[in-house]
């Protein structure tokens, strides 16, 4: 593939990554056309959107596999896919490498939160054991076919044994070679600027911004000012989707027609436009 080696070459530069979280082929598209560079594939909004449900692990390899395939075949952009825990063991994580970069991803990234996981800035998390993890990511990193498919380590210890202990964390999982490093649910930005602090000058650190979560949200240029190379707003799209369609359905439901709503909508052909019909029906034509 060619969209993973200029994910690895944007990476080796200085200006953050600003990457949109996406969860279908059609909110990665808006984003490609947006102007974004990256897209950021989020377990959580699959969770959200084709199960409408919480991202408490419910969610499996397959889903996010297809859900994976689907949007790398309809973008060019290189897209950072949420792999959970690995969907199990040193195994499991080794079979859902190996079935992501198949389906296009450019990073992989795996977490070292018991199974069921769930929302690294909902409480009650619980992690693995070091070795355990450190197992995991030698496996996952072994399983690539090309070293331009990305392996990214996330840690959620802050919260369940402390700060130092999720950076001692994230001290042993670089040393396996993982390409980046994301030390999840960082309360405050003295935390986050301990953890640049540590590993900035040697590692890509992802910054993750979830509205109302323990984070708190600063824009990519703060975040980049404190040593992030990529900024990701997960579960933004699905959050501001929902709340479009709250407002929405509730007009179409009170007026019984669309019409209060089409100043905020698209018609037929907008949509079209968006979706590319007009030249997949010349395209069409050729074979006529």
């Amino acid at each position: 593939m060619t969209i993973n080696p200029s994910l690895k070459s944007r990476l080796a530069t200085p200006e953050i990554l600003l990457a949109p979280g996406v969860y279908d082929a059609l909110s990665a598209l808006v984003a490609e056309q947006a102007g974004f560079e990256a897209l950021y594939l989020s377990g959580a909004s699959i969770a959200y959107t084709r199960l409408g449900r919480s991202d408490i692990g419910l969610t499996t390899f397959t889903e996010v596999a297809d859900t994976l395939a689907r949007i790398t075949e309809r973008v060019r952009l290189p897209v950072i896919v949420d792999a959970d825990t690995g969907f199990g063991n040193a195994l499991n994580t080794q079979r859902t490498v190996r079935g992501f970069e198949r389906a296009g991803a450019a990073m992989v990234q795996i977490e070292d939160q018991t199974f069921p996981k769930r929302c690294g800035h909902l409480d009650g998390k619980g992690v693995v054991p070091e070795r355990e993890m450190v197992g995991k990511l030698k496996a996952a990193l072994d399983a690539r076919a090309s070293a331009d498919t990305l392996i990214l380590a996330r840690t959620d210890a802050a919260a369940v044994e402390g700060l130092e202990a999720a950076l001692d964390r994230a001290e042993a999982y670089l040393a396996t070679g993982v390409d980046a490093l994301f030390i999840e649910a960082l309360r405050s930005p003295e935390q986050m600027d301990a953890a640049c602090r540590r590993f900035a000058h040697r590692v890509p650190l992802l910054a993750n911004m979830v509205e109302g979560g323990k984070t708190p949200i600063q824009d990519a240029d703060a975040l980049q000012a404190h040593g992030f190379r990529i900024a990701i707003f997960p579960g933004g799209t699905a959050r501001a989707v929902v709340h479009t369609l709250q407002g929405y359905y509730a007009s179409l439901h009170a007026a019984r027609t669309t019409q209060p709503w089409r100043d905020r909508m698209l018609d037929f052909d907008a949509l079209n436009a968006v979706i590319g019909t007009p030249e997949l029906m010349r395209i069409g034509q050729r074979y006529d």
